[in-house]
């Protein structure tokens, strides 16, 4: 997700506030957040669902829905979003 660079203190306490919430959630099994290292104005979450059906009722609650609401003015470019299958190789 990228932002506008005057939001990033914003953003990074919203997020942090919110995770909480989203480890809570039915189906949740982790979730962590990351910012860029070159690109203060990029974050990425990364998280793991017991079921793709777990995942769809999430982005269908009113938890991510009223949340995404809130992050959308802030982005600087569209934010991308990928579902992957289970790692060919884990730590």
């Amino acid at each position: 997700m990228h932002f506008h660079r005057e939001a990033i203190e914003q953003i990074q306490s919203r997020l942090l506030a919110q995770a909480p919430k989203v480890r809570a959630f039915p189906g949740c099994l982790y979730l962590s957040l990351h910012q860029d290292a070159e690109s203060p104005e990029t974050f990425y979450s990364v998280s793991h669902w017991e079921s793709l059906e777990a995942l769809e009722a999430y982005r269908q609650s009113s938890l991510f829905r009223d949340f995404w609401a809130e992050l959308k003015v802030c982005f600087a470019r569209p934010p991308q979003a990928f579902t992957l299958k289970e790692p060919l190789l884990g730590l």
